[in-house]
């Protein structure tokens, strides 16, 4: 009895643990299948004048699984450029102290700048990354602590919240669970 109690009690957790998928795109055709998660923000950086964002999205192209990362930045001053290359890669530290890569798609990338109305500068970039074998029980194993990102000159590390409420839109956001939370939307 007390088996089947216990039983009982692991799948409520698991049912209610798991966050619906909410897909941006979800496209089955004779051409393939395509499915992208909204994007998610995991960081956000307001400081002097200057903001920096980064969301990911999950896509399944195909049976492939990517990683989608948008980096947006917003200056009226100089903003340096940050270049991604097929020799990028982006690691992220789990709490449990594995470190997980994943690898750049071989495509260079160096943001688009467009300029709005108010007279800031804004670069947006976006880089595919593919998840190694392995990978997946990883990340859904240990919440995410910290993301260095390997870029054509440079590495950058961004400490990774447990939650946050964004200034920007004023939602809350617990980016050090994404994966726990979203990786069964393209498994």
């Amino acid at each position: 009895m007390k088996q089947l109690i216990l039983l009982f009690l692991l799948i409520t957790v698991n049912v209610f643990a798991q966050t619906p998928c909410d897909y941006s795109e979800n496209i089955n055709d004779s051409i393939g299948t395509y499915k992208s998660t909204k994007a998610y923000m995991i960081f956000e950086k307001n400081f002097a004048g200057n903001s920096s964002y980064i969301f990911y999205s999950l896509v399944l192209t195909d049976g492939l699984p990517t990683l989608n990362v948008q980096f947006i930045q917003k200056s009226k001053g100089f903003m340096k450029a940050n270049c991604l290359d097929k020799n990028s890669k982006l690691y992220l530290q789990l709490h449990n102290g594995q470190i997980v890569t994943l690898l750049h798609i071989d495509q260079e990338d160096c943001g688009t700048m467009i300029r709005d109305e108010k007279g800031f500068d804004n670069r947006i970039m976006t880089g595919s990354f593919m998840f190694i074998k392995g990978s997946f029980e990883q990340l859904t194993s240990s919440p995410v602590s910290l993301m260095r990102i390997k870029y054509l000159t440079e590495n950058e590390d961004y400490v990774i919240k447990k939650e946050f409420q964004s200034e920007l839109n004023n939602e809350i956001y617990q980016p050090e669970n994404y994966f726990i939370s979203n990786l069964g939307c393209i498994e």
